[in-house]
């Protein structure tokens, strides 16, 4: 199936798409919000990101070492404005939107790490986003080695060495591997992250017209992953667009792997029913 990858109100996304590195990652984030919420006003999100970086100018100019520039962000962010999360916020679809994180003070860790990153860059910081197994954080560069901020923790900084001891307890993953997970990530994989999150929770909630949004977007950035267009197929079906369901069944059943031929047959029948009856 064809996708439409127009979305011509989504700059950022577009600019996503055509693999282009130059990203305004929050307002891509925000374009993926405004699927759920259409009349999303985004300056309102801007306007307090810049009111936090004027609010940290003066304290990031004058700190020194390096890491109590860090330990302002983290104050003014985690502490003054109250901004962190729980387990309760990974079954809230809403909570990974940068604008209902502003207005809870409650986000996932993607979510809330973007914020971090945001009002960093607005005070000369570079935060480069670290997708982590176990939870997303953030990597400042200090002279010493890098430092990490776990945002989610209401803006907890770790070294190196606190970070590798808890993904190896918290994982089997080898140190090669864990050295490999906490470099900065490319905004791109960091919207991907995203919406993973939300696929995660749409599918649990089982909120499928959203879900289809989500759902469309992954495919859209990974055309070639047969797994994100079966995914696709799936909800369309359960969106009710048993259409696009036969279409894409038809595409998936040309290339699935043998274990899933007789499940994706039984979709794409229920699919032509369901389409049979529309007619």
């Amino acid at each position: 199936m064809p996708f439409d990858v127009s979305y011509d109100c989504d700059t950022e996304f577009v600019r996503l798409l055509s693999r282009d590195a130059r990203i305004d990652l929050p307002r891509a984030c925000l374009e993926l919000a405004r699927d759920a919420s259409p009349a999303l006003d985004f300056r309102q999100t801007t306007d307090w990101i810049a009111a936090r970086g004027e609010e940290l100018a003066a304290k990031v100019a004058r700190a020194w070492p390096e890491q109590d520039a860090l330990r302002s962000l983290a104050f003014s962010l985690g502490t003054d404005h109250g901004l962190g999360g729980n387990e309760r916020c990974r079954d809230r679809a809403d909570l990974s939107y940068l604008n209902r994180v502003i207005e809870t003070g409650m986000g996932t860790p993607v979510s809330l790490s973007v914020l971090y990153m945001a009002v960093a860059e607005r005070v000369g910081l570079e935060l480069t986003g670290v997708a982590a197994p176990t939870r997303f954080l953030t990597r400042f560069e200090t002279t010493d080695g890098p430092l990490f901020l776990d945002a989610y923790d209401g803006g907890t900084i770790h070294t190196w060495q606190d970070c590798v001891a808890r993904i190896s307890a918290e994982s089997d993953l080898s140190p090669e591997q864990i050295a490999l997970s906490l470099s900065p990530a490319e905004p791109r994989s960091i919207v991907v992250r995203m919406l993973n999150d939300l696929k995660q929770v749409h599918t649990r909630m089982r909120n499928w017209d959203q879900s289809w949004l989500v759902q469309y977007r992954l495919a859209a950035l990974m055309p070639s992953s047969y797994r994100e267009r079966r995914d696709l197929a799936l909800v369309a079906l359960k969106a009710n667009k048993p259409g696009e369901a036969v279409e894409l069944l038809g595409f998936c059943l040309k290339t699935c792997p043998s274990n899933e031929q007789a499940y994706l047959t039984e979709q794409y029948d229920n699919a032509c029913g369901a389409l049979a009856k529309c007619n």
